[in-house]
């Protein structure tokens, strides 16, 4: 099982902080296709190009490799001004 968080943007558009994901997944990219698939908000938030991922509070690129127990968080990226 993943814990998978959602932040920021993310979280608006999907509508929960968290939730917990059963299933072989081989990477995050994986996961974020998987998740992407439950309607449009999820696309939307979750586009490929602007979206960043962290594995057990490790900024990771999307392609990293994920197993079972891991915590995988969504996020936009981060602009300051």
């Amino acid at each position: 099982m993943l814990k998978v968080l959602f932040f920021a943007q993310t979280r608006e558009l999907v509508g929960t902080e968290e939730l917990q994901l059963d299933g072989e997944f081989s990477s995050a990219e994986a996961v974020r296709q998987h998740l992407a698939q439950k309607g449009d908000k999820w696309a939307l938030a979750l586009q490929q190009d602007k979206l960043l991922v962290a594995i057990n509070q490790s900024l990771s690129p999307l392609e990293s490799a994920v197993k079972n127990g891991d915590e995988i968080a969504f996020f936009p990226p981060v602009t300051g001004g």
